[in-house]
């Protein structure tokens, strides 16, 4: 099963195993990562699953299209970056085995 690890602001991190076909939020909760709250259950809703993608894995996570739910909902996401993306909106795929994402200092 691939692997994802989540960063916490202060550096800590958290290695999991995520199914293919999940999504890394829910691969987060299912995991009791710290610092995803996704509070909207994973609808694209509140922006409180947000992480930063590494430059190195943008080619095979993509970016938000413009004027998509996700890219409404990261333009109210404290500290949104240009790497910024909703883990509800990211589904594990086998090519995405080894990614790390970063968390920002807060989700509200």
């Amino acid at each position: 099963m691939p692997r994802v690890t989540y960063i916490e602001f202060n550096g800590a991190e958290h290695t999991v195993e995520v199914p293919v076909g999940t999504t890394l939020m829910r691969g987060a909760v299912d995991n009791n990562v710290p610092g995803i709250d996704a509070d909207c259950g994973g609808q694209c809703a509140c922006a409180t699953c947000h992480v930063y993608v590494d430059a190195a894995w943008l080619d095979k996570t993509g970016l938000p299209e413009p004027a998509s739910q996700e890219a409404t909902m990261l333009s109210f996401a404290a500290a949104a970056q240009p790497n910024s993306r909703l883990s509800c909106q990211i589904k594990m795929q086998q090519e995405l085995a080894g990614i790390a994402l970063r968390m920002p200092e807060g989700q509200h």
